[in-house]
């Protein structure tokens, strides 16, 4: 073929990449500009639009990737400036993204948009400096020595569910859930008493927690909840409220993106309280500050109650357990497996855990890493951790005397996904997400008889018109269009 019928060809592709973008079927967006980029590899708009969809689908390093590709194509392509520095905050390089936007500004000086990211990106850079010169002092004090609780007066004019003596009850339980269902607020005073306590809880446990399922019992495990509450309560509505005899497992990502998320982990938090045995709680990537600064947790607790709460909410999820082993079987995590061969589950016994996640290292990859279908590992198309293969995960449970592996982290279509020859198990539990997706969720019941996976799917339920990321980062709004 001529290179100028490539050409054309290419450019019928791109178009029809351009018009699945338009309907967010982002998957088959790539598929298109990739077959583009077969025919074309020289034009850096096939890469900054196919870095566009990588963003969408949360695949950060590839979308990273692309945009340094159209740049290294044409250092003045200016969308590829903006596409990268997308990326970078994505990751949490802010820095990196300061300097394509400080670019953009010097050759446009006059561009609004340009000026108000970079301001908002500079703004950033300075906080986290700041944070950082706070943290170096030994002398931290927890924000649980500055509260005074006990002089925390509920206003005559509150209607809305208490605390009983200061504990969690079942009927506290039904009550806040209903408070919430109606978009009311829980007293600060009662969500700070569900905080600290749940704090004294997280910090007595390992952080793998093992638990031994009999016989007749069964738990139901559930995958990235990301502030969808209305979608919470309907998993309890089909599947019945956690009690003694129907506990549960929340595989992380409980906040952002979902503009419910205060509600989905005042939820959480408060059934941990009244059943601490039978409802779990782990780690997500999510629960992190990097990541609530821009998706959203980090805005929707300053709007909803106050900066000083947000940072007990990073303290508290600093506590939360990484990983759970059932009846010395099956390994849940958010993430998946690791890096490097060799880890056994007394390393992931001693991680210390109370810290911002490193950018490696076994517990990156707990919260981080993604299977793939090919042998070996490959670097993250999210741009942490890895991709690790049927071969990692075979090797990995044959050390540790495991049956298969439970994760989530992933937006699956049909809610669940089988790999690695039925030993790794990808669930996720934010159906339609960002109302956008289309996807279905699910959760799987296991039951100590034969601990098979049973799997449950359901779409989504209406939710109030608040739409999701209403509380992210400006910059994540702003990349993200």
């Amino acid at each position: 073929m001529a290179e100028e019928e490539r050409n054309a060809s290419a450019e019928k592709l791109k178009e029809k990449a351009n018009d699945y973008f338009k309907d967010k079927d982002y998957e088959n967006a790539i598929k298109y500009y990739t077959e583009a980029l077969d025919l074309n590899p020289t034009n850096p708009i096939y890469y900054s639009n196919r870095s566009l969809s990588y963003l969408r689908t949360e695949c950060y390093g590839y979308a990273l990737a692309d945009a340094t590709r159209a740049l290294e194509l044409d250092k003045n392509y200016l969308k590829g400036y903006y596409r990268r520095a997308t990326s970078n905050m994505a990751l949490g390089k802010f820095k990196a993204a300061l300097k394509d936007y400080e670019t953009v500004v010097r050759v446009r000086p006059n561009d609004k948009d340009a000026k108000m990211k970079y301001q908002e990106c500079n703004k950033i850079v300075k906080q986290k400096a700041f944070e950082r010169a706070i943290a170096s002092d030994e002398l931290k004090r927890s924000v649980v020595d500055s509260l005074d609780i006990e002089n925390m007066t509920i206003e005559d004019d509150y209607a809305g569910p208490k605390l009983e003596d200061g504990k969690v009850t079942l009927k506290f339980m039904e009550d806040l859930m209903d408070w919430f269902k109606d978009q009311k607020k829980l007293h600060r005073k009662c969500a700070y008493q569900i905080l600290v306590q749940v704090k004294e809880v997280l910090t007595k446990l390992p952080s793998l927690v093992e638990i031994t399922l009999k016989e007749t019992e069964k738990i139901t495990i559930c995958g990235d909840t990301h502030g969808q509450y209305y979608d919470l309560l309907n998993i309890f509505e089909l599947n019945s409220l956690p009690s003694p005899t129907n506990p549960y497992l929340f595989n992380g990502d409980f906040v952002d993106r979902g503009s419910f998320s205060v509600e989905v982990i005042l939820t959480l938090f408060g059934f941990k309280l009244l059943y601490p045995e039978h409802f779990h709680l782990l780690r997500g990537n999510h629960e992190t500050d990097n990541m609530n600064q821009m998706y959203g947790f980090e805005g929707e607790v300053k709007a909803k109650y106050s900066s000083q709460m947000f940072k007990l909410f990073s303290e508290v999820f600093q506590w939360l357990p990484l990983a759970q082993c059932i009846n010395d079987k099956v390994l849940v995590m958010h993430g998946g497996l690791f890096s490097e061969d060799g880890v056994t589950l007394d390393d992931i016994r001693k991680i210390d855990r109370n810290r911002q996640p490193p950018d490696s290292g076994p517990m990156c990859d707990l919260l981080w890493s993604d299977p793939q279908l090919q042998n070996g590992r490959s670097i993250s198309k999210r741009g942490v951790s890895c991709q690790f293969g049927p071969d990692v995960t075979e090797r990995f449970l044959e050390q540790n005397k495991l049956e298969y592996i439970v994760r989530s982290h992933e937006v699956i279509a049909e809610g669940y996904e089988v790999t690695h020859s039925g030993k790794c198990i990808t669930v996720f539990s934010a159906p339609n997400y960002c109302d956008q997706m289309g996807n279905k969720e699910a959760y799987i019941h296991l039951r100590g008889s034969d601990l098979k996976p049973e799997f449950h799917q359901f779409t989504a339920v209406p939710h109030p018109n608040v739409k999701p990321m209403a509380y992210a980062n400006s910059l994540m709004q702003m990349g993200m269009m």
